[in-house]
């Protein structure tokens, strides 16, 4: 039993006869997972901050050719980066109210803020790719020739 039929929706059909999308949430689950959108395969990256040019198994490229593709990634990391910073200073406030550790957040605050896109930056690329898949399906122009 595929995926697409567990979640009892149908996949989208693509024009290439050998791949479909599958649904939204099946595509954000295999991103947050650092693996391609489309078939869950990878690695994406061949390190930390590069990622592959195309998908190893099937062949999406991950730029899906426009220029400034990484302006879309770059906005999700700078999202994700400052939500999650902000849910731990808010936590770290209501947890100690009324004596906050004000030297500690003074000092991991900046760190944070800095050290937190780093850490974000692949689960941005790969969520943002699910994004855009979302928005413009898959096309026969996004697979590499294989």
């Amino acid at each position: 039993m595929n995926a697409s039929t567990s979640l009892g929706k149908e996949p989208v059909v693509t024009s290439s006869p050998s791949l479909q999308q599958p649904p939204k949430r099946v595509m954000f689950g295999r991103a947050i997972r650092r693996r391609c959108p489309v078939c869950g395969g990878g690695p994406l990256f061949s390190g930390w901050f590069r990622m592959r040019d195309h998908c190893p198994s099937c062949g999406l490229r991950t730029r899906r050719g426009e220029d400034g593709y990484t302006l879309g990634a770059l906005w999700f990391n700078l999202f994700l980066a400052e939500l999650i910073t902000m849910t731990i200073l808010v936590t770290t406030l209501v947890r100690t109210w009324p004596t906050p550790p004000w030297d500690l957040l003074q000092i991991a605050g900046p760190v944070e803020a800095i050290v937190m896109p780093l850490i974000v930056w692949p689960f941005a690329r790969t969520l943002f790719l699910a994004f855009d898949l979302c928005f413009r399906p898959l096309e026969a122009k996004d697979l590499s020739p294989s």
